[in-house]
């Protein structure tokens, strides 16, 4: 739900949060354009490129990979907009999707992730039964249920574009006029779209640690499973600690405080967790090297490839003399 507006509200010209947002936006956007373009687009290509040898997790995974590219080519934009102090440049509509693109990828995000560590749990306490139940078309139908659930629930954001303020046209700004109707949206993804979930990841962990701790795997398979199960479920976690809770902390309680004018340091903290929130596609590609299906050897078979084509290439290059 669009709350980044009322976060980044820059009505009072006193208030040097739009200063600082001009510092500190752009570059960071940037690095995390470039960084979550490079691991992201690559990773799609792997997926893609192996899709006949894929299972529902490698389902799960490039459809977080899709959600997280989506939102990065988003980026540019919103830095350029806040490199020219808060001027929008790009159209009413580009504008609307802005807001819309940043939540969707958010809260996709975050149930992807939570899919991903119950299907790992669930894979080391009952891998027969899990292997009949989830199929690849199974996973593709759950995937399209998540995209349409959060689609259509952060579909108001669309309703409102840029906003005119003498020469200048405001994206990401609300007035508080919609204070009260905020807060009530903020509450309902607060519980819907994070701590629901973030529950659901905590009691993943603690259940597959007992099944760990109790459990003797002889077997080199099932410890590779149960480690890749472990392995998801922590960068999961790390995920949620590191980018989603402090955005969801800060932006929960800048509405509760917030007022017409004000500025202090909460709304700098609020700026930085929102952009720790966007880093999270950042991350995932490090979930799909350490705890993919087979991604790491598939990422080897592709680079291998890459290197006798090339070496072919220059042993076919004519001899100059």
């Amino acid at each position: 739900m669009e709350l980044n507006r009322t976060l980044d509200n820059t009505s009072d010209s006193t208030c040097t949060i739009g200063n600082f947002k001009k510092e500190f936006y752009p570059v960071i956007y940037l690095i995390i354009f470039v960084w979550g373009a490079l691991g992201n687009g690559f990773s799609i290509y792997v997926f893609l490129k192996t899709y006949k040898k894929s299972t529902s997790v490698n389902v799960f995974m490039l459809n977080l990979a899709i959600s997280d590219f989506l939102f990065i080519s988003t980026l540019p934009f919103r830095a350029d907009y806040y490199f020219r102090g808060s001027d929008w440049r790009f159209g009413d509509l580009a504008c609307k999707i802005m807001s819309y693109s940043l939540y969707v990828n958010m809260y996709t995000s975050i149930y992807f992730l939570t899919v991903l560590s119950v299907v790992r749990f669930l894979a080391t306490v009952h891998p027969f039964q899990l292997l009949h139940t989830t199929s690849i078309r199974g996973a593709w139908i759950l995937c399209g249920i998540i995209w349409v659930f959060i689609m259509a629930s952060s579909a108001v954001l669309l309703k409102r574009g840029y906003e005119k303020n003498n020469d200048i046209l405001l994206c990401l700004e609300l007035s508080s006029l919609k204070l009260t109707r905020l807060k009530i949206m903020n509450h309902i993804a607060l519980v819907v779209g994070f701590l629901l979930p973030f529950f659901t990841l905590n009691i993943c962990y603690l259940l597959i640690m007992r099944v760990l701790l109790k459990a003797k795997i002889p077997e080199s398979g099932q410890r590779a499973s149960h480690r890749k199960a472990l392995t998801t479920i922590i960068i999961a976690l790390l995920t949620f600690l590191l980018c989603f809770l402090p955005y969801h902390i800060l932006r929960t309680l800048h509405l509760v405080w917030w007022s017409p004018g004000s500025c202090g340091e909460l709304q700098k903290a609020t700026v930085i967790t929102l952009a720790l929130a966007a880093a999270n596609s950042c991350f995932n590609p490090f979930l799909y090297y350490f705890a993919g299906e087979n991604f790491k050897d598939r990422l080897r078979a592709i680079f291998r490839k890459a290197l006798v084509q090339t070496s072919k290439a220059k042993c076919s290059l004519p001899f100059r003399t």
